[in-house]
């Protein structure tokens, strides 16, 4: 593993699926790491492109598990979709293709949701297990007989579990484009520049003085990297040491987990 220079940080950002915990176990270190980062006045976020639960959601379950946090130290792929359709498609009529916490979401902050293709203005597609062929049709006439653009939750082909994984949002997407023609006009999760904003906001830290931990090279270390920040993988999730090895994004440190992160 690499981890000569490896120093502490300001701030660190961490992704939770495959990086804190898998399923509902917690990655074996992670609780006495993050306590002993903050012990040293380090400030903590993490993030996610998980958009099928509310912060609440994952700070409940990381106190429940050991690790004691606030709602506010949460940021969603769907925080960075707000975010974004605040910026390009305000008070807009939203087609869904997602299950009820984006749908609710998306609701609570006032926008108008339909089933209705003639009636979408922007078409919202996130990691949806009820995905099926009217969605999808729906989202096909929408692009192609009114035009509306697409915009996604996060790029993730799947999320990883102990059994394998889940297919996520990234199939929804590949199956909208491909009998569209078109493509997403934003992908926001990590590692896209509106994610780096939503966690930014959160943290009043440079970004040269923070460090970005998960389990993907082209979202978690990238995303860290395109904000000057310092890239960090742990092979605990959903990539192997191999696949470390032959990808394109190269890491500042690789290390087996995040019990490593201690200097």
């Amino acid at each position: 593993m690499s981890r000569p220079g490896l120093r502490r940080f300001d701030a660190y950002i961490f992704d939770l699926d495959g990086t804190i915990y898998l399923d509902d176990e917690l990655i074996p270190g992670a609780d006495e790491t993050v306590a002993e980062l903050r012990a040293g006045g380090a400030r903590v976020a993490f993030v996610t492109n998980h958009p099928l639960h509310p912060a609440t959601h994952y700070a409940e379950r990381l106190t429940r598990l050991g690790i004691p946090a606030d709602p506010a130290e949460i940021v969603t792929s769907v925080d960075a979709l707000v975010r974004y359709l605040g910026h390009a498609h305000p008070g807009r009529t939203l087609l869904p293709i997602a299950e009820d916490e984006v749908r609710r979401r998306l609701t609570a902050e006032g926008y108008a949701l339909t089933h209705d293709p003639r009636a979408a203005d922007v078409v919202v597609v996130s990691f949806d297990r009820t995905f099926d062929y009217a969605k999808l049709l729906a989202g096909y006439r929408a692009v192609r007989e009114r035009g509306a653009p697409i915009v996604a939750t996060n790029p993730d082909p799947f999320c990883p579990t102990r059994d394998g994984g889940l297919p996520d949002c990234a199939a929804m997407l590949a199956a909208l484009e491909a009998c569209t023609g078109a493509r997403a006009e934003a992908i926001v999760g990590k590692p896209s520049p509106h994610m780096v904003a939503a966690v930014l906001e959160r943290l009043a830290v440079a970004p040269e003085a923070t460090a970005v931990i998960g389990d993907r090279p082209a979202t978690d270390v990238a995303m860290g990297q395109s904000i000057g920040a310092t890239g960090i993988l742990v092979l605990s999730g959903a990539t192997s040491t191999a696949e470390a090895e032959a990808g394109d994004v190269r890491p500042d440190h690789t290390l087996a987990s995040i019990r490593d992160l201690i200097p």
